[in-house]
């Protein structure tokens, strides 16, 4: 995320563009902008921001067939895929809901509140049905709702901040994974309208999750006061690694 200045029409895009080419900073795979003071390290403010101030059909902007670091397996192959902003500028425009009631779409298992306008749910894996998340996009239910985050583990992903982003941005590209209830066309450009489905389920091309072996788990464990003496480093849970802090 980056707060930027907008002080006339979509300059807050020049700082955008200027971020995804600037060094390491081009490894960035999706980009939300601001332009009023909101503490950029709460991640959940910065959404619920701008949730609450983003017009998609103008203010989200997916650039496809570009470069991706290799570390990032989500693309069509290695160092290959796509990139996402989406821009929260201004006044709000909308009322977030800020608690999820109601009937869940059909095939939906578990619903969860991460912040104002934002749900992540779950239901059958990729494997299952790999549409899934195009219905829930169309689900009516669902349509206060500006973002819907599809994952493999609902309560999981939801618990933290932490969990949020490491589960949603490691496991969905957005040429592919990013799924509204409509598109259009404005003057050549691609519109999409809210809500938006992100699918973050894990995909037959991703690789399984690494863990740790419990034998070297047991030995790390055993010497942990060996490695660090003075007590300055905490010793984590390796298959959790603070994620739900």
């Amino acid at each position: 995320a980056a707060r930027v200045k907008d002080r006339y029409a979509r300059e807050a895009m020049t700082s955008a563009f200027r971020i995804l080419g600037e060094g390491q900073l081009s490894l960035t795979k999706f980009l939300l902008v601001v332009n009023t003071a909101v503490d950029l390290r709460d991640f959940k403010a910065v959404l619920t921001h701008v949730l609450a101030r983003a017009r998609f059909e103008t203010d989200l902007y997916i650039l496809g067939n570009l470069s991706m670091d290799t570390l990032d397996y989500t693309g069509p192959q290695l160092n290959h895929g796509s990139k996402g902003i989406l821009i929260g500028l201004g006044d709000p425009i909308r009322d977030l809901p800020e608690h999820w009631s109601g009937q869940a779409p059909a095939g939906v298992r578990h619903i969860h509140t991460f912040s104002p306008g934002c749900l992540v749910v779950d239901g059958p894996t990729y494997g299952e049905d790999p549409a899934f998340a195009q219905h829930l996009a169309a689900a009516s239910a669902l349509l206060a709702w500006p973002l819907i985050v599809l994952v493999d583990s609902a309560a999981k992903t939801a618990r933290s901040p932490i969990n949020f982003l490491w589960t949603t941005f490691t496991r969905f590209e957005p040429a592919t994974d990013l799924h509204p209830r409509a598109r259009g066309f404005l003057r050549n450009c691609p519109t999409f309208s809210a809500p938006l489905v992100i699918d973050a389920r894990m995909k037959p091309s991703y690789p399984e999750e690494l863990f740790c072996d419990p034998d070297t788990a047991k030995t790390v464990s055993r010497r942990w006061k060996d490695y660090f003496p003075n007590g300055t480093i905490e010793m984590g849970d390796s298959d959790r690694g603070h994620l739900d802090d």
